[in-house]
């Protein structure tokens, strides 16, 4: 399948690792100008200089998303057309929701949803002149079903659920698609460190704990960040230009609701 991303151009957020420099590899493997935006400079560099490259300009952005106000000085020395934006932040600390602080969720708040609004904000002018955009967020299958020992995730995830809905319905007219990938257990380095502090509550090994997880899924084991890529680079082309404002789960059917 030609999914016609050749010349385009794509932010990608948290793009250092994990889902997100999975998803950089594979858009650049279709042809696509790559940003990669995240906090760590060393780490930018060394995926840039993995990116797949055929006549490309790759590019990266240091951000910390935790300061909007820098993020948007950052913006305003950017070039700013970009047909793809792909927001993704590493999830905050697990805890039940009643042990939370409010700095807790007033942090999450800040560094998923304030920070997705203004790269929006950013992007969508010139996606209308070009008359398609695609925006993709990666969230989690809490979106769906609240997942235990995840309050401030699951209550800040639920909020960019239905700020990207409300998003797709109005720019919809433009060509634009705002759409939601909701991970299941990949393996990542958020993962291992749910995996750990979960072991550690269980008294259990971390070996025993990684299986009790894997078997929570009717796959029986974790997806490869690759295998979440797939889904965004999908949603971004041409051929998702009618999927609008929707939930996608890549869980292995883990998420039990439809």
């Amino acid at each position: 399948m030609n999914l016609n991303l050749k010349n385009k151009n794509a932010l990608v957020c948290g793009s250092s690792q994990g889902i997100g420099k999975a998803t950089a590899i594979l858009l650049a493997e279709e042809g696509v100008n790559v940003t990669l935006v995240a906090r760590n400079e060393e780490k930018l560099k060394k995926v840039v200089s993995e990116l797949p490259n055929n006549n490309q300009s790759h590019n990266y952005l240091v951000v910390d998303f935790s300061n909007p106000e820098a993020l948007k000085e950052v913006l305003h020395t950017t070039d700013l057309e970009f047909h793809i934006l792909v927001n993704n932040t590493g999830g905050p600390r697990s805890g039940s929701i009643l042990e939370a602080t409010l700095e807790q969720f007033e942090n999450t708040f800040t560094q998923h949803l304030k920070c997705n609004h203004v790269l929006a904000q950013a992007v969508v002018p010139f996606m209308k002149t070009q008359c398609y955009g695609r925006i993709i967020n990666i969230i989690s299958t809490s979106v769906k079903e609240p997942i235990p020992g995840l309050g401030v995730s699951n209550t800040i995830r639920g909020a960019v659920g239905n700020w990207s809905k409300t998003l797709a319905e109005e720019v919809g007219s433009h060509g634009i698609t705002v759409n939601n990938v909701l991970p299941g257990f990949t393996d990542t380095e958020r993962l291992t460190e749910i995996i750990n502090i979960k072991a550690k509550k269980a008294n259990t090994s971390i070996e025993q704990m990684t299986e009790i997880m894997k078997n929570y899924t009717p796959a029986k084991r974790f997806a490869k960040p690759e295998e979440t890529a797939n889904a965004i680079v999908f949603l971004a082309s041409e051929k998702a230009s009618y999927i609008n404002g929707i939930n996608i789960p890549v869980d292995g059917g883990r998420t039990k609701s439809l």
